[in-house]
This record gives C-alpha cells, sequence and structure tokens, in this order.
C-alpha cells in the first residue's frame, strides 16, 4: 500500500510478490477435425456448424454417432458405405479384382456414401490422441446408387467446398488447435481441394497458432508408374502462401480401424439382396444354405435374427462371401494418414516434446500400404528443386514395418521453416511467450518491466534448453532476451506505447541425413 494513502494511525501489512510472473507452456498438440459425422447433435442441442472441444473418444460418440438401439438389435452403423460388384469383360488390367463363377469383377463403391472423417477419429484416438476439436458441416449425403466408373478418383458430391471452407472459417477464433485437419477433402475434385488446401495455409499463417496437414488425392490408390502425377498435381494446387504452415503425408495407409462386424450385406448393392443371391448362389451351382438365410433376409417372419446373425450365417455358409467382404473392408480401410499422423505428433510431444521430430515411428493400426515406396522414389517427393514442395513418405521397411519416414514442411528450400518440429517449436515457444507478456499490458513501458519481461522469459527458455528443446552448451547459447531502450526500443516507441521484446533461440533440428565416412588404413608393424 502507498504510504500517500495511510490517513490514520494503525498497523497496515503490505504483501509483496516472492515470485514473478511465470509463463505458462501452451498445448502443442490439439488438431481440429473438419467434416461429416454421422449425427451433430446431443441432449436436443445441435453441434452442426460449431466448434466444440472433446478429450476422449467417448465423447465424440456422445455427440456426433447415432444412438444405439436397445438389444438385442445390431449396433447402430457409424459409417455405411455402399459397394457393387461390377462383371468386367475382360480380366482388368488392375490386380485387385475378384473372380466369382470364372468371371471378372471389380468392387466399386458408390462415391456419394465415402467419408473419411469418423475412421481418421479412431485412427486418431487409437495412436494417442487426446484433446481435440470438432467442427462437423452437416451428416452423410444421400447415396447415388450406383458405383463409380472404374479407374477414377473418388469425388463424393455431397462433400461441398463452402461448407468446409465455412468450418474452417469458424477456428478463426479458436487459438488452442495446433493442427487443422479435413480428412474428406480428398474427396473434392483437384480444383475444390487446391482451394481448400491454399485457404488453410492462409489461415494458419495469419493466426500463427496452427499447422495443416495434407493428404493427397491419388494416395488411395496409386498407379505404380504414374503416380508422380499426383503428386505434381498436388504441387501445382497449394499456392505459394503460407507453405512453412503445411505438411503432406503420401500415401493412404490400410488399416485395421473396421473390423469384420462393421461390414455385412447392408453394405453390398444398396441393400438389394436379389443381386447378392445371383453372386453367391447362382441358378447354375446354387448353394441351398444361402438361398435360405437370404430368404428368410427377405421374409424375416414373426421373430427375425439381427442383422449381425444372419451376416454371421453368410460367412459360414458362404466362401465367396466371406472373400466379397474381406475386400470390401480392405478398401474402407484405406485412411488419410492425416488422422494418425495427428495422433502419432500427440504421443511424441507427450513423450519427448515438440521439438522431437514425428519421423522414424510407426502408425499404431497401419497394416499395409497402397504403393512401396523405394529410396529413389522418395527422394523426388523430399526434395523438389523448383516448389520446394517436400512430401513427407510413410513407407514399409523389412524388418521394421511401416514407418513415418520424413518431416518437412511444405516449404522444403526454406532453411529457416523446411523442417516440421522447427516450425511447431517456434509456434510453441511465440504463443507461450505471447500469453504470458499478455498481464504487462499497460504496464509502465520503463526498465522494471522490461526487467521483469526478460527474466520470465528467460526462465522459460532455460526449462525448455534443460529439456533438450534448443541446442547449446549453456543456456547463454541457447537463446537471448532483449528487451529495453536502446537495444530494442526507440524513444519514439515509447511515446507510441510499444515494448518490444527481441528473443533469438536456436531450435534443435532432425538429423535427416547422416553421413558415414570410411577410409582404408594400412597395416602397420605392432
Amino acid at each position: 500500500m502507498p504510504a500517500s494513502n495511510i490517513k490514520s494511525p494503525g498497523v497496515y501489512i503490505s504483501e509483496i510478490n516472492a515470485f514473478e510472473n511465470s509463463v505458462i507452456p501452451v498445448a502443442t498438440a490439439v488438431p481440429a477435425f473438419i467434416g461429416y459425422t454421422p449425427q451433430a447433435q446431443c441432449n436436443g442441442k445441435s453441434y452442426t456448424n460449431k466448434v466444440q472441444k472433446i478429450t476422449s473418444f467417448a465423447e465424440f460418440q456422445a455427440i456426433y454417432c447415432l444412438p444405439a438401439p436397445a438389444p438385442p438389435a445390431s449396433p447402430s452403423k457409424q459409417y455405411n458405405p455402399q459397394y457393387y460388384l461390377v462383371q468386367q469383360k475382360n480380366k482388368p488390367d488392375n490386380g485387385d479384382f475378384m473372380v466369382i463363377n470364372n468371371n471378372y469383377y471389380l468392387l466399386l463403391p458408390d462415391p456419394n456414401t465415402i467419408y473419411y472423417l469418423y475412421n481418421s477419429i479412431r485412427l486418431f484416438y487409437q495412436n494417442g490422441g487426446g484433446d481435440a476439436y470438432i467442427v462437423s458441416v452437416g451428416g452423410y449425403g444421400n447415396p447415388s446408387g450406383t458405383s463409380m466408373a472404374p479407374g477414377t478418383q473418388i469425388i463424393n458430391p455431397n462433400v461441398q467446398l463452402n461448407e468446409l471452407i465455412y468450418g474452417l472459417a469458424l477456428l478463426l477464433n479458436e487459438q488452442e488447435p495446433t493442427m487443422y485437419i479435413f480428412p474428406d477433402a480428398t474427396l473434392l475434385s483437384i480444383t475444390d481441394n487446391g482451394t481448400l488446401m491454399q485457404q488453410m495455409l492462409l489461415q494458419c499463417s495469419q493466426m500463427q497458432t496452427s499447422i495443416a496437414i495434407f493428404d493427397i488425392i491419388g494416395g488411395r490408390n496409386p498407379d505404380p508408374i504414374m503416380y508422380t502425377n499426383d503428386i505434381t498435381s498436388f504441387r501445382n494446387n497449394t499456392g505459394s502462401q503460407g507453405l512453412d504452415y503445411g505438411t503432406a503425408y503420401y500415401p493412404f495407409i490400410g488399416t485395421t480401424v473396421m473390423q469384420n462386424q462393421d461390414i455385412d450385406y447392408t453394405n453390398l448393392f444398396g441393400g438389394d439382396i436379389k443381386q447378392l443371391s445371383s453372386l453367391l448362389s447362382p441358378a447354375d451351382n446354387p448353394n441351398t444354405s444361402v438361398t435360405t438365410i437370404l430368404d428368410m433376409i427377405e421374409n424375416p417372419g414373426a421373430n427375425p435374427l439381427t442383422v449381425t446373425q444372419y451376416n454371421s450365417a453368410l460367412l459360414n455358409a458362404s466362401k465367396i462371401y466371406s472373400q466379397i467382404i474381406k475386400y470390401i473392408l480392405a478398401d474402407v480401410n484405406l485412411l488419410p494418414p492425416s488422422g494418425g499422423m495427428a495422433g502419432v505428433m500427440t504421443t511424441i510431444d507427450n513423450l519427448q516434446g515438440v521439438w522431437q521430430a514425428p519421423a522414424n515411428t510407426t502408425i499404431v493400426g497401419a497394416a499395409s500400404l497402397p504403393i512401396r515406396l523405394s529410396e529413389s522414389q522418395q527422394a523426388n517427393l523430399n526434395m523438389d528443386a523448383y516448389s520446394g514442395k517436400s512430401i513427407n513418405a510413410i513407407r514399409f521397411f523389412n524388418g521394421l514395418g511401416i514407418l513415418v519416414w520424413g518431416a518437412r514442411t511444405l516449404d522444403g528450400n526454406s532453411q529457416d521453416w523446411k523442417y516440421l518440429s522447427v516450425r511447431r517449436t517456434m509456434i510453441f515457444l511465440e504463443q507461450s511467450c505471447k500469453l504470458a507478456v499478455k498481464p504487462y499490458t499497460s504496464q509502465p513501458n520503463v526498465k522494471n518491466t522490461w526487467e521483469a519481461v526478460k527474466g520470465m522469459i528467460s526462465s522459460f527458455l532455460t526449462s525448455v534448453w534443460k529439456e533438450g528443446g534448443l541446442q547449446g552448451v549453456s543456456a547463454s547459447d541457447a537463446f537471448s532476451v532483449e528487451c529495453g531502450l536502446g537495444s530494442t526500443m526507440t524513444s519514439d516507441d515509447i511515446l507510441n506505447g510499444f515494448m518490444n521484446v527481441t528473443v533469438k533461440v536456436a531450435v534443435v533440428r532432425p538429423a535427416e541425413f547422416i553421413v558415414f565416412t570410411f577410409q582404408q588404413q594400412m597395416a602397420s608393424s605392432s
């Protein structure tokens, strides 16, 4: 209490803070998922086009998943893609086909029923995910009732660019998310996908709080030779703004997220049992057990079985049906890697720190890859002399399995920002310091304030250095903090109300290339 405020005799206590303000580290791994969900309501409240934070998959289920029916009914399907077996006149050039009753068939989805967000959320939590934000821009649209054309990319007309961009704009008022993820973005046309990616990078660079994780159109079913066209198309459509805030992964990953109980006969031919019957029990080679089961499905009677029970019966009665379900599972489990990578980054941040590159590690649940890239093929992804837009490869290694084998941003030609861990570390440091200095707004712009700010930031950076986030044999080698008249401010700055703080940090960079030098030495006498 100032002495001038004491007006009457007595004993007065003046408490003095023993400790200065401190920098509280901000969260580094909080993804925001934007896309289409099974539903978006809870307790009568709509969550469509609203930003909602969740802390577990159970919370996601409570708000965005269909409620479970009362037993003994089968569980509600949260994702219900439709597939068609399309007979081919000749053996398809693509090796991914089925032979049924001596005829060739391609298994093709109804593009209007393909979505990725739900399973991406599951993959995120499977890989150690924690807090996340969800922006549901709507539910699933109506099926088209037909399959996509063979050899084309999946474009879902129910996935709308304007809806996704509106969902992105809702995050302008949210400072906590550190990753933007649009699992359904690859279901847009190439042009619309490019527009969305450019908007994401622009918003990330403006807010300086988040990175954008991209998936690549064509990564789901890449051509072994012409896949480079998909890479070129991606690079041509990401623009030139905010590239250091973006990172991309290739190809898609075959996962184990969906299991046998998630797919059944209702996912075939739009539920048309007659088309299924002609395959499983043809007139020239009938399967009486299958015919009986299918008749029971079409004419359920007074005490029908559940879909799960009928499905189990068909799996036991028909090897062909089991093979079809296996093929569908393999296809629906091909997912964009962005959701899994968000989980990987969360785990690494929690165990080691944001400065640890999210590479040379596995994605839990990844079981296969649609293309196995070689070292020479990855070289063209990792470094591009013209655009500098590096793409991180996910590769298979004998004895090791599937590993994330890259940790670069799209700004691959920049010495400052080509590494993802550097960009994310700088976001972490900048935002932590920014929030810590806010209480000093409108404080006297004098030496005492300057020293308090310097001490607070220096203490924070010292702790980061001790944890291994900054390089240098001593704290003075790792960082410097300057704030004061004559060093960071002029008299005009003070008159105009500016307090300038300059922080220099030596951020840890990954050892991306480890080079051994071997030389032969002549034998010498002992």
